[in-house]
């Protein structure tokens, strides 16, 4: 029988009891943001409510300590460079972890 395993890296403010965290929901919508060019139609993309998406950059921004989005009005919003870096570090970092895991799974089990 084969078997696989999968993991969900959340990322969090080891010092603040802060709601929230940068995860791969975040990342998701982040991405959507970036080829949307809008929190509002990236959020409607995945199914959520426009102030769910808020609600979760913002927590993430709390969490990374730093911006992830310039939110310009009727003009769209954009990825700081910080939200590049931060989409793109998660998603290495989740890549790496699911080959540790992937390759991990058959000597423990």
């Amino acid at each position: 029988m084969a078997l696989k395993a999968s993991t969900r890296i959340t990322v969090r403010n080891a010092e603040a009891e802060l709601p929230g965290g940068f995860g791969a929901g975040c990342v998701e919508l982040l991405e959507g943001v970036d080829e949307e060019h809008s929190l509002n139609r990236a959020a409607k993309r995945m199914g959520m409510a426009y102030s769910k998406a808020w609600r979760i950059v913002n927590e993430a921004e709390d969490q990374l300590g730093c911006k992830l989005l310039d939110r310009n009005g009727a003009l769209g919003s954009t990825l700081t460079e910080e939200g590049h870096r931060a989409v793109d570090g998660y998603r290495k970092l989740q890549a790496e972890v699911d080959a540790l895991v992937a390759r991990r799974l058959p000597e423990l089990l």
